[in-house]
């Protein structure tokens, strides 16, 4: 599974989704998708512009856990 840390990063760098879509020319749902971890393709220009706003790496942006991990997470 890959977590999308994208809530994290806004709320570090105290911006909003809207100014991210201002500052990224990416549509807000596209953001607010990805804010809450409910898109399944992602545009890899669309994650540049990301990483270039937050001047960040895209492990900042991204989280791999393997299935088996969140399988054990939520078991519990």
């Amino acid at each position: 599974m890959i977590k999308i840390k994208l809530s994290d990063l806004l709320g570090k760098h105290k911006m909003t989704q809207a100014a991210l879509a201002r500052a990224t020319h990416i549509r807000p749902a596209t953001i607010s998708k990805m804010y809450y971890e409910e898109s399944k393709r992602l545009d890899i220009s669309q994650i540049n512009r990301i990483c270039e706003v937050f001047n960040c790496e895209i492990s900042d942006l991204f989280e791999y856990i393997s299935d088996n991990q969140s399988d054990r997470d939520n078991s519990d």
